[in-house]
């Protein structure tokens, strides 16, 4: 089992020193409805640049990112929906606390989509972006397919960039969209015009996004939190005295997990032991409860949170624990590397400009599968009409009943072919 009490002393010392932040402002998040939104939609669409405006915070702040312009891994951003009780709109700047919103940033590139998937497993309705001056590209269908593999049902879609086309051009891109999502899950959603870079319309987005429906949380089933991040917090040269423990993020799916709870990660830790694969039972304690800025003492289900733990830094930096699941020890289901798909394969490949059939699916195959946050390349044992059993590389924590997004490698890169409920 991996040592966790290496930060205990200093992650108490940070919770106390934090505690008070839950109330900052005046505002005592705890109270507050969450609602999780996703920004999908092709690469250089302008979500970043709708986020930045709808936030004030850009997400692309790793090093590679800001250099290459695109979204790499999944970004966060949060804000404070409130409801002007006179005008019955919402905004940020004034009226009561309404709901709180965190956004999700996944990338549009076509060499990320495990990261888009990953994504899409913890939003409740997404902002779907397409640029007027472009229109439909194959990121776009690609994004809007993987959210009904996620069973994403609501989606708002926004024009982008209207102020770099004319009247007429932006009209015929609006009935563009219209057909295209004709027959989707997007088919009824409102559709936005707007120009992220000039902030023009912003408000409306902020008002679609105070009529959408919360989703029913459970809290009485014991915690499941879906990692979808984990990192260090200490800067280079922080004294032993000041150091955190490790930081896991994600969002809690199910229950309620407390400031000193004892939990575990699963699958734990990987490491090589005679050449074989082998994890690492992970156990630790959560030291402090982060949803944004705001500190708490014990976190519901719905948005971004971030849980200090005892972990050694070691642990979590990079993502080590990326796709895992955690939860209060002795009640997180076993790992599996083996499960059943009931598969419903696209008729052709997404995310392509290349028009390519979707051949039929072959014994020994090898399948990327995209279950919760956790991304596993699974070889195909056999089929039986539309159900498969795969064995995978890496094992996950799967229920029945979840979706999965399924792609193949096609030219190098993994293309979204398909989707399978688990049974």
């Amino acid at each position: 089992m991996v040592n966790t009490n290496k930060q205990s002393n200093q992650g108490n010392q940070y919770n106390s020193d934090n505690q008070n932040n839950q109330s900052k402002n005046g505002i005592d998040i705890a109270g507050l409805p969450i609602l999780n939104v996703g920004m999908v939609g092709h690469i250089d669409h302008g979500k970043t640049t709708l986020l930045h405006a709808l936030t004030g915070k850009f997400t692309d702040t790793h090093s590679e990112e800001l250099k290459r312009g695109i979204t790499i891994k999944l970004g966060y951003a949060d804000i404070i929906l409130r409801k002007n009780k006179n005008k019955n709109n919402f905004s940020v700047d004034e009226g009561e606390p309404y709901r709180y919103i965190t956004f999700i940033d996944v990338p549009g590139h076509e060499m990320l989509m495990a990261t888009m998937l990953s994504g899409a497993a913890i939003i409740d309705v997404a902002i779907l972006v397409i640029a007027a001056n472009e229109g439909i590209k194959p990121q776009t269908r690609e994004h809007l397919v993987a959210l009904q593999a996620k069973k994403v049902n609501k989606v708002i879609i926004v024009q982008n960039k209207i102020d770099l086309v004319s009247k007429e051009k932006a009209i015929e891109n609006y009935h563009k969209i219209k057909n295209f999502v004709k027959g989707t899950i997007a088919e009824n959603s409102l559709i936005i015009p707007i120009s992220a870079q000039q902030k023009i319309n912003i408000d409306l987005i902020y008002n679609a996004l105070g009529k959408v429906e919360i989703p029913e949380r459970d809290i009485k089933s014991n915690p499941l939190f879906i990692i979808a991040r984990s990192f260090d917090i200490n800067r280079p040269g922080t004294p032993v005295s000041k150091l955190h423990g490790g930081v896991i993020g994600g969002v809690l799916k199910k229950g309620v997990l407390k400031i000193g709870d004892e939990i575990e990660v699963k699958p734990g830790l990987m490491v090589i032991e005679k050449n074989q694969r082998v994890y690492e039972q992970v156990k630790t304690k959560i030291v402090s409860l982060y949803r944004g800025e705001y500190s708490l003492k014990q976190a519901t289900p719905g948005g971004s949170l971030a849980i200090e733990t005892e972990l050694d830094m070691a642990i979590t930096k990079a993502d080590n624990l990326s796709g895992r699941v955690a939860g209060l020890v002795g009640h997180i289901p076993e790992v599996s590397n083996k499960f059943k798909l009931k598969i419903n394969l696209f008729n052709k490949v997404l995310g392509s400009d290349d028009d390519i059939k979707v051949d039929e699916l072959k014994v020994s195959e090898k399948l990327m599968l995209s279950v919760n946050t956790s991304i596993s390349v699974g070889r195909i044992l056999r089929i039986h009409k539309d159900e498969i059993d795969f064995e995978l590389n890496v094992p996950v924590i799967c229920f029945k009943g979840d979706n999965v997004g399924v792609a193949r490698n096609i030219g190098g890169h993994w293309r979204l072919i398909g989707f399978g409920e688990i049974v």
